[in-house]
């Protein structure tokens, strides 16, 4: 999924002749925290609420400063890229800039969580399973090879590179399409393989924004 299939045209942009007071207005009528500003088809930079309730609201934007003017997504980038960024700078709206620099239009993170949700498979019934391995010795295929032994299948899956400095161990997430997966343990204990932990799927019905903070700094994308 690309970052031109997740822009939300419903969402507002703002104007430097908009008002402070107009501004906020739509962030309380959307319910999202920044908004992008542009000035025609120039990306100028990001306002957030907590900035503009410190000005007058009769102030015009043109006499604010923007923040991550320098911050942006290109259209064809994909999901995992824009989650990376939205968690590296702590947006709450991603502007999208073409090629030749020109504002396309804003992605809601919010939105764009809901959808990485719908993309681990969240709301289908089954567990997780996570697996401690080493970067360059565990095997995709075996992995699968052992799961579907016992008639489970992988729905998503997931790697995080261990840290070679502190000797961490990398690890893989694994959803699955059944609960109850006693059998696929036994299988890769039989195979000495390290069960980091092991979930539940009420554990991963919550969607909710803090929820999936925790699991993107968790995955590290």
């Amino acid at each position: 999924m690309l970052a031109e299939e997740l822009i939300d045209p419903l969402l507002p942009t703002l104007r430097p002749t908009d008002t402070v007071g107009k501004a906020l207005d739509w962030m309380q009528e959307f319910r999202i925290p920044q908004l992008a500003l542009a000035e025609g088809e120039t990306y100028v930079g990001i306002l957030s609420e907590e900035r503009l309730m410190n000005a007058d609201e009769e102030d015009s934007l043109a006499e604010l400063e923007p923040e991550y003017a320098t911050v942006t997504v290109q259209p064809y980038q994909h999901l995992y890229d824009l989650l990376r960024t939205a968690q590296l700078y702590q947006l709450e709206v991603l502007p999208v800039v073409d090629e030749e620099q020109q504002f396309t239009g804003s992605i809601s993170v919010n939105e764009l969580l809901k959808r990485f949700a719908s993309e681990l498979g969240t709301q289908e019934e089954g567990a997780v399973l996570v697996l401690q391995v080493e970067d360059r010795d565990y095997s995709m295929s075996e992995v699968s090879r052992l799961i579907e032994s016992n008639d489970v299948k992988i729905v998503s899956s997931y790697f995080h590179s261990g840290d070679y400095e502190t000797d961490r161990p990398g690890k893989l997430t694994l959803k699955l399409n059944r609960r109850d997966i006693k059998a696929v343990i036994a299988t890769f204990e039989r195979y000495n393989y390290v069960i980091d932990s092991v979930f539940t799927t009420e554990a991963l019905d919550t969607t909710d924004r803090d929820r999936l903070d925790l699991l993107l700094r968790y995955l590290n994308i």
